[in-house]
């Protein structure tokens, strides 16, 4: 059997965005889907309880974390990464590509794969293809990812043209490597920078491995929102219908709303969590900082519209009072709430596509919130 099925349920007539539902081995996820991410087999600052409660239906963990500490060994010792956090819903592992081309001069790319250097205790590695499907194959998560080349912004059109041919031979090593196809479903990883017809040519040649699911890797790098969304409507249509599309690296509201419009059904970012552990919250009427000492005397609730347990039982003034005092509840609020305005926000989106009026909400939320129409 597969180990991944998508469920197409319909297209919004407004804008074409879709709703679907992902079939996983350890349950169901509806799309369009953010997912909190949980870097060393943990969400920061949240128990899978209050996961649970806010309704994350699946998380992300990073390969390159878990390899490096405790080790995908003991992992696997301990019975896979379920098991391990004690999270029963679907997992999303990327392959710790990203991680490891971020570490610039601690590492050297070469065909074989990539040499770097520990950001914890400075020892030498290798990631290979092999290696990174060895590394979730043991972790046991539920989606897995391709090893690929995140190249930055800006970069050469001829480099960006080897990455992304580099990145398809390295997929088909990584399809080769995949052992656990009946339970481990592998994602490729289109690149190409922010050349259209190198993104067109990434989609290509990966469709043609045919993979389980395909994401859009590389975006939301330092580029400007248009041209990420230029390169959405030049690679989306050439990937099959029939399988989830999942742009990587992306959590900002406008950014999973144009997202979802133009076909995208996964998302995830460390932005709520990160934000919330600078004391900056997302609400129903734009970002506040609520740490920021105007917010002193502020006895209203983060979000007045918002129902999540931060919002229904403390005040702004609370609030800001822990995160000065340098309380560790006072980050696990604001990064709770944070995360399920997110959560919130895209089953709002999924209601509008099943109403057909995915368009109007987003002009609507972009009002209220402060963006720019």
């Amino acid at each position: 059997m597969a180990a991944l099925r998508y469920e197409f349920i319909k297209k919004c007539k407004q804008t074409g965005a879709r709703l679907g539902r992902v079939h996983t081995p350890h349950g169901i996820f509806d799309t369009p889907a953010f997912m909190p991410v949980g870097t060393q087999a943990t969400v920061k600052g949240m128990s899978p309880a209050e996961l649970m409660e806010i309704d994350a239906q699946i998380i992300l963990s990073n390969t390159y974390h878990l390899y490096m500490r405790p080790g995908n060994d003991l992992i696997s010792e301990a019975g896979g990464l379920h098991r391990f956090m004690s999270w029963d819903r679907p997992i999303l592992t990327d392959s710790g590509g990203f991680q490891v081309f971020s570490l610039s001069d601690l590492r050297n790319i070469k065909e074989e794969g990539v040499t770097f250097k520990s950001h914890i205790d400075g020892s030498k590695h290798m990631f290979t293809p092999e290696l990174a499907i060895k590394i979730q194959n043991d972790l046991g998560s539920d989606i897995i990812m391709s090893f690929d080349e995140c190249i930055p912004y800006p970069a050469e059109y001829d480099y960006a043209k080897k990455s992304l041919e580099r990145t398809t031979r390295w997929a088909a090593r990584c399809k080769e490597a995949h052992l656990n196809t009946d339970k481990q479903a592998l994602f490729g990883i289109v690149q190409g920078g922010v050349y259209a017809d190198l993104r067109q040519q990434s989609a290509k040649e990966l469709v043609k491995l045919d993979f389980p699911g395909y994401s859009i890797g590389g975006l939301s790098v330092g580029e400007p929102a248009e041209d990420m969304y230029k390169m959405l409507e030049c690679t989306v249509p050439l990937l099959p219908e029939d399988k989830p599309r999942y742009l990587m690296g992306v959590g900002s509201p406008d950014y999973l709303i144009e997202g979802a419009i133009r076909g995208i059904d996964m998302f995830d970012c460390v932005l709520p969590t990160r934000n919330g552990r600078n004391g900056t919250v997302m609400t129903s009427r734009g970002r506040i900082i609520v740490r920021d000492a105007k917010y002193a005397r502020d006895f209203s609730p983060m979000d007045p519209e918002c129902d999540c347990y931060a919002c229904r039982n403390f005040t702004r003034a609370y609030i800001r009072h822990l995160i000065k005092a340098q309380e560790v509840l006072g980050i696990r609020l604001t990064t709770w709430h944070n995360l399920k305005f997110l959560l919130d926000l895209m089953k709002k989106v999924r209601q509008a596509i099943m109403e057909d009026r995915l368009g109007d909400f987003r002009n609507e939320f972009f009002s209220t919130y402060g963006y720019k129409l």
